[in-house]
């Protein structure tokens, strides 16, 4: 492993202290240091960019995204274990990286980034990433806050991000992401890369902004996609019975004889009008 900092290699801040990754709250440290820079490099070029890293633990991330040129990194870590750890890191690149101790569930991102363009790069913990993401897609203001998301989850969940119409992985998330960006995986991490090693691959994704993405409102679209995916193997006449059913297909075009998986996001979108 080749050293990207003058700081101790991973092992030895885990050693030194105390480190373990907790299970009840989702972590899985990576400690190859030439790893987390292939995962900032994804996010492109970092030199005076404003970050946004979630779940930091030991900094394996955080250390890559400034050895690359961030002017700011703003880290939010709930375990204050590790935070021992993120100040020898911030000691070592004065000025340049903000720690703040709380549940990224409850942070503002918004206020973070003080109206100027932020990139999101995180190793998310994998009992909030999805949620996270959610809320990322949805804010009420478009184009968003942040310029980019570059995010590492399970293999399964990272397909479904990505996934289009009639495959097996489409659904909510699919409608979602794929309606207000571009997603695609990058690269795929083995489960020996982290430790503890997880029992599943990982994906990193990267998601950019559609600057104009169709016009519906997020609630709606989240409330037709929950119905139609949460009985998926339903035609679509039964999934939305609760929405209008018949009647709402009708005033879509759509057939309501169709499944969820069918419909291309611009389906879910007029649904969603017509809702």
């Amino acid at each position: 492993m080749s050293q990207i900092d003058d700081l101790p290699p991973l092992r030895e801040v885990l050693a030194n202290h105390e480190l373990n990754a907790k299970k009840a709250l989702g972590q899985n440290f990576l400690l190859d240091l030439n790893l987390t820079q292939k995962i900032a490099r994804t996010a492109g070029n970092l030199e005076g960019a404003h970050v946004i890293e979630v779940g930091p633990g030991p900094g394996g991330l955080t250390r890559a995204i400034l050895s690359l040129g961030a002017e700011r990194l703003t880290v939010i870590e709930r375990d204050s274990r590790c935070l021992p750890a993120l100040e020898e890191i911030a000691g070592h690149y004065p000025g340049r990286l903000e720690i703040i101790e709380g549940d990224a569930l409850k942070v503002d991102f918004a206020e973070i980034a003080s109206g100027r363009p932020v990139r999101i790069i995180a190793n998310l913990p994998y009992n909030v990433g999805t949620q996270l993401l959610v809320n990322w897609l949805l804010p009420q203001d478009w184009p968003p806050y942040w310029q980019s998301l570059t995010l590492m989850f399970q293999k399964e969940v990272a397909q479904r991000i990505v996934a289009v119409p009639g495959g097996s992985h489409y659904g909510r998330l699919g409608v979602l992401a794929g309606w207000r960006t571009e997603a695609r995986i990058a690269f795929d991490v083995p489960p020996q890369a982290f430790t503890p090693p997880p029992k599943v691959t990982s994906s990193v994704i990267h998601l950019t902004p559609r600057a104009e993405p169709i016009a519906v409102e997020a609630a709606a679209l989240e409330k037709i996609t929950q119905a139609a995916f949460g009985q998926r193997r339903k035609m679509l006449r039964q999934s939305l019975k609760a929405l209008g059913g018949e009647t709402l297909l009708q005033k879509a075009g759509i057939d309501p004889t169709r499944r969820a998986e069918t419909l291309a996001v611009a389906e879910f979108c007029t649904l969603a009008r017509c809702l």
